[in-house]
């Protein structure tokens, strides 16, 4: 969401952020709207001014004993053209605000232009993949052989792009998250929450989910929105609200089932957990000063790393072109882990700092002691990490000629000392 002063006053920034993001200049339509607004605000107040005139005017005639019949008249006749006036400022109001919230973020400077993935910008590359004497499975061969990952029940269950996993992959999946929920708490202070996974549609409009994506979301009869991420409600913890400066950061971390119904990708992934329209992540979400968010994102970053590093996984970190990054975002980095079967990398986390758009929406504020004024919090959100591709690249990573797959040293607690994960039985 946009301070739609900022644009009257930088138009043609306004229009050259657009111009990065591959969308149209926008600022001298929304400017009309605003004045537009702006008119009809005036003309409803100075109904206002000669209606306190008039009624004045009325006291004092029947003070004098005089007809105030036609002055009583002029004030009736003024309330109804106030009651135009703020009907069409009304109505300007919503129109301008329906714009401004489908509107992308304006991404920083130092993000590379383009117009797709193809202009991303990788950062660093950290680990180097593993060399097999055999030719390497995809995660749901190794899964389905095993005997602990089955679609086709799943699919009896409930449809396509659904998995149930039973036995080491069932505990693994717990493993994983409460490995990651030890570390962002114990290590790095993140206060872990326990959210709904059901929101409602003021909520999913704060993170910028609504109106323009509501294909891509699970709605039920009751008014409800299942959550696509944690994010969601662990970013509106701090809505309509005015937090003390010294409470800042604040930090918060999540593990949720997330939602998403993958409108638009049809033909891609259809095998196996890399799309799923159910599936496990923990997720981290920052609530700064504005001076701080760049050096946040790096954090929040680094600590998504840290997870792929103390299980042994390569990966590369890359930063999003303007026509890849998300919507709500002014700056992404996308952590890329390697996948054997598929021979490349593929996104495991993204890292978002959003500046103050999701804080305009949400009406998110925050205020120093030794400060009059209010001023827009900046949010960040990244996964840290998404349990079931973290799950993915295990399989690939550390299989074995055998078919079974080695636990890294990392979640040897979380799975009662278990060293691998095998057939059932053998």
């Amino acid at each position: 969401m946009f301070d739609i002063r900022w644009i009257r006053e930088n138009p043609e920034a306004f229009d050259a952020g657009l111009d990065k993001r591959g969308a149209e200049p926008l600022s001298t339509a929304l400017i009309a709207l605003d004045a537009k607004r702006r008119a009809a605000q005036t003309r409803a107040q100075e109904v206002q001014t000669e209606r306190n005139r008039l009624s004045k005017e009325i006291g004092q005639a029947k003070a004098k004993g005089e007809d105030a019949t036609e002055i009583i008249a002029q004030v009736s006749q003024s309330k109804e053209a106030q009651a135009a006036a703020e009907s069409e400022q009304a109505d300007a109001a919503r129109e301008l605000d329906e714009a401004l919230s489908g509107i992308p973020n304006l991404p920083f400077d130092d993000v590379p232009v383009g117009p797709d993935e193809s202009a991303n910008v990788e950062v660093r590359r950290i680990g180097e993949p593993p060399k097999f004497d055999f030719a390497a499975k995809e995660h749901y061969e190794i899964g389905e052989a095993l005997g602990l990952m089955d679609f086709e029940r799943a699919a009896k269950l409930s449809g396509s792009r659904f998995v149930v996993l039973t036995g080491a992959l069932a505990r693994l999946e717990r493993a994983l998250a409460n490995f990651m929920l030890d570390m962002h708490t114990a290590e790095f202070g993140l206060t872990e929450v326990n959210p709904p996974a059901l929101v409602n549609d003021t909520t999913m409009y704060g993170t910028g989910q609504l109106p323009k994506f509501g294909e891509d979301l699970f709605h039920t009869e009751e008014g409800y929105w299942l959550i696509p991420t944690a994010e969601v409600p662990l970013t509106n913890m701090v809505a309509d609200s005015i937090v003390d400066g010294d409470e800042l950061p604040l930090r918060f971390c999540a593990m949720t089932w997330c939602f998403r119904s993958e409108a638009g990708s049809a033909g891609k992934d259809t095998r196996g957990m890399i799309r799923q329209h159910q599936f496990t992540k923990v997720e981290m979400v920052s609530v700064t000063r504005p001076e701080n968010s760049n050096d946040e994102l790096e954090r929040m970053t680094g600590i998504a790393e840290e997870v792929l590093k103390r299980l042994g996984l390569a990966f590369r970190t890359v930063v999003l072109s303007t026509g890849d990054m998300g919507f709500g975002a002014r700056k992404t980095y996308d952590i890329e882990v390697w996948l054997p079967g598929q021979d490349t990398y593929r996104e495991i986390s993204s890292c978002s700092n959003c500046g103050d758009f999701q804080a305009r929406r949400m009406k998110a504020r925050f205020r120093d002691k030794d400060e009059k004024e209010n001023r827009f919090v900046h949010t960040l959100n990244g996964s840290g990490l998404a349990v079931g591709r973290c799950m993915i690249a295990i399989l690939e990573n550390y299989q074995q000629a055998d078919g079974s797959a080695v636990i890294p040293e990392a979640l040897r607690p979380y799975m009662a000392g278990l060293e691998k994960i095998e057939t059932p039985g053998s």
